[in-house]
């Protein structure tokens, strides 16, 4: 091989940071998303658990837990990372959670809950659900619609069976109400259900109010959240949900949850198949939030995308990074959770867990190389903060798809240059088939998914629409984007001109039906581009080559890489990045001869 090609792909490598236009840096100080110090916890958690830490909560008549160290450590580890006490110990609880803790145990004396334990040991104040923000989908809302919604019943009389004006002398606050008959069988389940399934339905309707697509699973866990700090959270309950010990009023509020929410009975970990039972997943995180104190919008993202490691997480609204788009850096934390869960199943096996996640890798994304990348992006970079088994799973699951696509575009650049094609043109080259990749994966998904032959094509895509000419907007597609689709179905043609900023907001605003159902088929591959400034090696490495190469001086080589590349310059990075590897690898070939 070319000592200029080893070059290059030295350079374009040898610092993660150059491979994304997202302030990755930034992340491990907690500035924009808290994923690293997810997956920072989630390496302590693992290397806790390997060791046989028990983390299961029990009522036992001691001071501490195993369980108390563990959380100490991960709470550690997510500060470490950016997160403030508040996040970290949200971050903490629920991966506790997936690791396979239990949300609570003990009633009265002994009682433990997972949420309040990590809240104190983070020496955070509890601050209550209606203070609790949802994760931000452009808007975000909190907790206080659920609170809203239950308390509107609450005055309505049409909450609870019971009236507690007429109880008598020594009913009310004994075991007579909250241990027999009136508390168990009567009070405590109408109350859970009832005040879970509207705090549910109050989230689901402020959701939409506000013009954001409202969220099934954080509506419903808010939901739960916001009657437990109603209703005694873990009474035993009517004998019709279940036996003595085996279910609790949490457990008949996520059953209230979810069907306000219209959840599947069942959810599976994506990669592994592990089933959960919805109604006791949505009761134990109500349990864990309404306990937590004050997280922020980005602990809630980081908490949203660990349940994006359900297979269902598309079909019941949570987060980005269990595909089958590519998201920003930022979101990414279901593969942490991933390996997590496959590390504890197989003692510590990071082979195991790194097949698991290039399986997932492999089928489930437009892009599945550029999906793994971005993973290996960020696993390195959350190395730089904490090393561990989880990210090491993360690395190795994916680190033969950072040297498969960094070398064959270092070979086609190096040979398009060769043969006397401009570098701004083969970054633009590389743009165009990166267009026609996602337009045919596009195609096959809705395809799989209609039971029909949808074909997608995308017939514009450049910036500036809407506003006057920009030279910023121009440059960064990501911000303003003039993108027209063309969807053939069944042989039946359908354009849309300007989908970003004429047929979508027509449609939205107008109540649009026919045609509101058709814009996912151009809106999932439009997204896909607009996102894509996360992984650049379209960018970097024909830089890295041409530096190499000494075809120009550098800043040329820059702007040339970055200015053809039109689709992964989604925005602002690709200059300096694509500087700094032509500049390393025209010094690793100096250094080489």
């Amino acid at each position: 091989m070319e000592k200029e090609l080893i070059a290059a792909i030295m350079a374009s490598t040898l610092d993660m940071d150059n491979l994304t236009n997202d302030r990755i840096e930034a992340l491990t100080k907690g500035h924009g998303m808290l994923n690293i110090a997810a997956i920072c916890s989630a390496n302590t958690i693992a290397e806790e658990v390997l060791r046989g830490i028990d983390l299961h909560l029990t009522d036992e008549n001691v001071g501490e837990l195993p369980i108390d160290d563990i959380l100490k450590k991960s709470i550690r580890s997510a500060k470490n990372a950016g997160a403030d006490s508040a996040n970290a110990a949200l971050i903490s609880a629920a991966l506790c959670y997936f690791a396979g803790s239990n949300a609570q145990a003990g009633v009265p004396a002994g009682n433990r809950k997972l949420g309040a334990m990590a809240r104190i040991l983070a020496e955070v104040d509890r601050s209550g659900v209606l203070a609790i923000p949802t994760p931000k989908v452009n808007n975000r809302i909190s907790g206080y619609a659920a609170v809203k919604a239950i308390y509107d019943d609450i005055f309505d009389g049409n909450m609870s069976p019971i009236d507690g004006s007429i109880l008598p002398l020594g009913v009310g606050g004994g075991p007579l109400y909250g241990h027999n008959a009136l508390g168990e069988d009567c009070g405590f389940s109408e109350l859970a259900k009832k005040g879970a399934y509207s705090g549910t339905k109050g989230m689901l309707t402020a959701y939409a109010n506000v013009g954001m697509p409202p969220s099934p699973i954080i509506s419903a866990i808010f939901g739960v959240a916001a009657i437990l700090e109603i209703v005694h959270p873990d009474s035993e309950v009517n004998e019709e949900y279940g036996g003595l010990f085996q279910v609790n009023s949490a457990y008949v509020a996520g059953l209230g949850a979810c069907e306000a929410a219209g959840l599947p009975e069942k959810l599976h970990i994506r990669g592994t198949g592990e089933e959960y039972d919805t109604a006791t997943f949505v009761g134990d995180m109500g349990v864990i939030l309404k306990d937590i104190g004050g997280p922020s919008v980005v602990g809630m993202i980081a908490f949203e995308e660990m349940i994006s490691a359900f297979e269902e997480s598309l079909d019941i609204g949570a987060g980005f990074s269990g595909g089958p788009l590519q998201p920003p850096l930022g979101h990414m934390t279901a593969d942490a959770v991933l390996a997590l869960k496959v590390l504890i199943t197989n003692n510590g096996d990071v082979d195991k867990a790194a097949e698991a996640i290039k399986n997932i890798k492999t089928t489930g994304w437009l892009e599945p190389e550029i999906a793994k990348i971005a993973t290996n992006t960020i696993a390195r970079k959350s190395e730089q903060v904490q090393r561990g088994p989880v990210t090491k799973a993360m690395i190795l699951a994916t680190e033969g798809a950072l040297t498969n696509e960094v070398s064959r575009i270092a070979n086609f650049t190096y040979e398009k240059l060769n043969e006397g094609v401009d570098l701004g043109e083969i970054t633009k080259m590389l743009d165009e088939e990166k267009i026609r990749n996602v337009e045919a994966a596009a195609s096959g998904l809705f395809s799989g998914m209609l039971g029909k032959d949808v074909k997608i094509n995308i017939t514009k895509y450049e910036g500036c629409s809407r506003r006057k000419e920009n030279p910023f907007l121009k440059n960064y597609c990501g911000f303003d984007t003039n993108i027209d689709v063309e969807i053939t179905i069944d042989g039946e043609l359908i354009k849309f001109e300007g989908l970003a900023n004429k047929v979508i907001p027509d449609a939205v605003l107008n109540k649009k039906s026919d045609i509101l159902e058709l814009i996912p088929l151009a809106a999932v591959p439009a997204t896909e581009l607009q996102l894509c400034g996360h992984t650049i090696v379209n960018i970097v490495v024909p830089a890295a080559v041409a530096g190499a190469m000494g075809i120009d001086d550098i800043d040329t080589i820059a702007k040339k890489a970055t200015r053809g590349a039109y689709v992964t310059s989604a925005i602002p990075g690709g200059i300096e990045r694509a500087r700094d590897v032509a500049k390393r690898a025209a010094t690793i070939v100096k250094d080489m001869a």
